[in-house]
């Protein structure tokens, strides 16, 4: 990866998508798409890393679900229960929860979440995005906003995205990790006006790409040594920091 290539965090806006895109280490734009495939023909030839916060890597069945997933949850203190266990693949192609939940249940177990199942159409949309675009794989990968901002501040956070101590949280952790974060916000926000997109994905969006982008830190996985599904995608979430945020 050069660094003079573009580094993009998209965030899934429960209908369109949100593409914030650096060049180098210098924001250069943001922009709304209508769907995964557009941000991909978009950036295809442009982009060394594009970082979705949409499960990449899907379970077919079994009880135990993604390790990504726990050791997340274990290093998010208060904010674990943002992380939750995506559907298995073929519950993604289901576009009722009725339907999708007893195929979950049946494969794995365990019942599916309301919040699993909203996230279903864009978890399909990526999963089918990289089983017809091979050269796909080696450019997008998943990174959840919670352990991004996990790895920024060195600590867990204490509030959710939707109430003002959780914005007044998170901006103060991209302004800890970048003196320029607020005016990448700013911008963002400003460039996003009149879309149905909210305040906290214009900042996880934010924060999906400066763990994209190069520097300060390491770009990491979890876990480090990541399995693979059942169709060879990795499953691990990337986040960047100075050190790694568990032994995996």
């Amino acid at each position: 990866m050069t660094d003079d290539r573009l580094s993009v965090g998209v965030v899934w806006c429960s209908g369109p998508w949100l593409a914030v895109v650096f060049d180098g280490e210098a924001f250069d734009h943001a922009a709304v798409y209508d769907g995964i495939g557009d941000v991909w023909l978009r950036y295809e030839d442009a982009a060394a890393r594009i970082l979705v916060d949409v499960a990449v890597g899907l379970v077919e069945r079994g009880e135990e679900g993604r390790r990504c997933d726990s050791l997340a949850r274990d290093v998010l203190g208060p904010r674990r229960d943002a992380v939750f266990r995506p559907p298995v693949r073929e519950a993604t192609r289901k576009r009722r929860f009725p339907a999708a939940n007893r195929t979950h249940e049946r494969k794995t177990g365990h019942e599916l979440s309301r919040a699993a199942f909203e996230a279903s159409e864009a978890i399909a949309a990526v999963d089918e995005l990289l089983q017809e675009l091979p050269e796909a794989r080696e450019v997008v990968g998943e990174a959840h906003p919670e352990l991004c901002y996990r790895a920024f501040a060195g600590q867990p956070l204490d509030h959710s995205p939707d109430v003002a101590a959780g914005y007044a949280e998170r901006l103060r952790t991209l302004a800890e990790f970048d003196p320029d974060g607020p005016v990448t916000v700013q911008a963002v926000a400003e460039a996003t006006a009149g879309a149905d997109v909210a305040v906290a994905d214009v900042l996880d969006a934010v924060a999906l790409a400066y763990t994209a982008r190069p520097g300060p830190g390491a770009l990491r996985s979890l876990p480090a040594e990541p399995p693979r599904d059942p169709t060879g995608l990795p499953v691990r979430m990337w986040y960047r920091a100075e050190t790694a945020l568990a032994e995996s």
